[in-house]
């Protein structure tokens, strides 16, 4: 029962802390003057996937077995699974609960939707490279790791310059830290991302290791453990502050975490992978693969027909479940 109630108070103190978050990171974003999108799909992005990151690099560069360096590969496949298939479900979700899913009018307000098919065209190009990799050995391969650095350099400095299409300004709330100050003091907002993400990480950390205490109480193998939990706790942060930007009314900042998330997942980890491992994709990272491709095909066809809906995108959870069918041959 321990464990239990330990992965009850790491998601609550993870909730907690993704408050603090992205109070900080938003005025983060004003101290810096990148446009408010660019708060979402770097800033925030980069926050939440750092200590992931880094997880990954220590696994490929410093484990001592094999087992240990595939599951820093396993990591860099599932991260984004989960964000193109749970997180945008929770969004849907999300919006479908909410009082403010729908703006006077009766429609919602996505906020730039071309914008977010380019990322997500961005990504099938880099997640296609990714996975046609695994399936290949030649001597040079190990030194494309450095153009998935890159590739995300460039995405990120891109993000970093575009500037909002209207020039007003959304009302921040008060910095957490300083609540009778107007405009805080720049240490303060430094201070409290920095300390919100440490809370995140290692909330995030205990969560994935009780539930790998958990998973076998529920019958789960180890690996199935791996492969189907172990993706979503890595990306509950991002996950959690969609559900808290959705809550404030501010989907487009909602939308623009997931998709920059994935975009740093699918890049920085994968380029450790490849550095430091065969990156030798097996079956269960292959199926991975494809449903993450699937799922985000579903949602640039329903992105470029103009059709996008709560409904729509609470759909995309589905295909994580799809996932979790498709590994039944796998292991039975």
């Amino acid at each position: 029962m321990i464990h239990f109630v330990l992965l009850i108070a790491c998601a609550v103190a993870i909730y907690l802390s993704c408050e603090w978050f992205v109070n900080a990171v938003e005025w983060l974003g004003r101290r810096m003057k990148v446009g408010t999108v660019a708060v979402g799909t770097v800033l925030a992005a980069v926050g939440t996937a750092l200590p992931e990151s880094v997880v990954t690099f220590v696994a490929v560069a410093f484990g001592d077995t094999p087992e240990q360096r595939d599951i820093g590969v396993g990591a860099a496949m599932g991260g984004p699974l989960a964000l193109a298939t749970v997180a945008y479900g929770v969004i849907g979700w999300s919006l479908l609960a909410s009082r403010r899913a729908r703006q006077p009018g009766g429609t919602q307000d996505w906020g730039d939707l071309d914008k977010l098919a380019k990322d997500q065209t961005w990504f099938v190009a880099v997640f296609v490279v990714k996975v046609a990799l695994g399936l290949v050995a030649f001597a040079i391969k190990p030194w494309l790791g450095l153009l998935f650095f890159a590739v995300y350099a460039v995405y990120a400095v891109r993000e970093m310059r575009q500037k909002d299409a209207d020039d007003a300004e959304d009302e921040l709330e008060p910095l957490k830290l300083q609540r009778r100050r107007a405009t805080p003091a720049t240490w303060a907002v430094v201070a409290q991302t920095l300390g919100a993400l440490a809370v995140i990480f290692a909330a995030s950390k205990l969560f994935v290791v009780q539930l790998d205490t958990v998973g076998p109480m529920l019958g789960l193998s180890a690996t199935l453990t791996a492969l189907l939990l172990a993706p979503i706790a890595t990306e509950l942060p991002e996950i959690m502050n969609a559900v808290i930007w959705v809550r404030q009314g501010k989907t487009k900042l909602a939308l623009a975490n997931v998709s920059g998330s994935m975009m740093i997942q699918a890049t920085v980890p994968s380029g450790f992978g490849l550095l430091f491992t065969p990156w030798r994709l097996d079956a269960p990272l292959l199926i991975a693969g494809g449903v993450t491709l699937l799922a985000v095909v579903y949602l640039l066809v329903t992105l470029r027909s103009g059709r996008l809906s709560v409904r729509r995108l609470s759909v995309a959870a589905a295909f994580y479940a799809l996932f979790a069918v498709a590994l039944v041959p796998v292991f039975t």
